[in-house]
């Protein structure tokens, strides 16, 4: 069975206690889209981190959120073919996968696609205290790329989108934080998925990003609910 869930930021208690109540195996996957918070402090903070899950009887798939290092930015990672795409994974955690932006996955006999990546609303706050923050955090231009071209070969159709953020007008403004000037956030990955949602024939589209659980015609926004793939 495939499963999908939002934002975990380093906190598995409640994968856990969804491996527990449903009885889960390696057999069965959990897609965490984006700002899963696994690899953010790095060192021992999560190896512990790493070592907790890959105890947990379940294979986890994550999207690239924005707060969390990109896995080929980190020595230890290498590359593997996985349900038709290309993810990243530590041959000490192996059932702990990233998946690649622009890599189409077969998931339950649907074609799914991964656009990762957003913008940090409180970058300088994490700059100031010394809390991780990577340039990278959104998708590059070479990424955009890359994403546009899958979607060139797939004509443009696609069963399913796994992104962290929202396409702009999709974006749940009423769950904004206050205090946060809008007008000096950077959405330049919310106006690009934007165009990608205007010309694309989907059947669904997940994210997560804005710590709120709300759907709207076929985007769904996901936080700590649990659904089937």
């Amino acid at each position: 069975m495939i499963y999908i869930t939002g934002d975990t930021h380093g906190r598995f208690e409640r994968v856990e206690r969804f491996c527990e109540r449903f009885q889960t195996s390696r057999e069965d996957v959990l897609i965490i889209l984006g700002d899963a918070g696994i690899n953010f402090s790095g060192g021992r903070h999560d190896r512990l981190k790493k070592e907790f899950l890959e105890s947990l009887p379940i294979t986890l798939f994550c999207i690239h959120g924005n707060h969390e290092q990109r896995p080929y930015t980190i020595g230890t990672y290498k590359e593997k073919l996985w349900h038709g795409g290309m993810v990243y994974f530590e041959e000490e955690f192996p059932d702990l996968m990233f998946a690649k932006d622009g890599e189409v996955f077969e998931l339950d006999g649907k074609q799914a696609i991964v656009m990762g990546g957003a913008y940090s609303v409180d970058k300088m706050v994490r700059l100031m205290y010394g809390y991780g923050w990577w340039p990278d955090e959104q998708p590059s231009e070479d990424i955009k790329v890359d994403v546009e071209r899958r979607l060139d070969e797939l004509g443009w159709k696609v069963d399913v989108v796994l992104s962290h953020t929202t396409p702009l007008k999709y974006e749940p403004v009423e769950v904004f934080l206050s205090g946060i000037d809008q007008s000096k956030v950077d959405k330049s990955t919310e106006e690009w998925l934007d165009g990608i949602e205007g010309r694309l024939d989907y059947g669904k589209w997940y994210c997560g990003h804005y710590h709120t659980e709300k759907k709207i015609d076929r985007v769904e926004i996901m936080f700590e609910n649990f659904e089937e793939f």
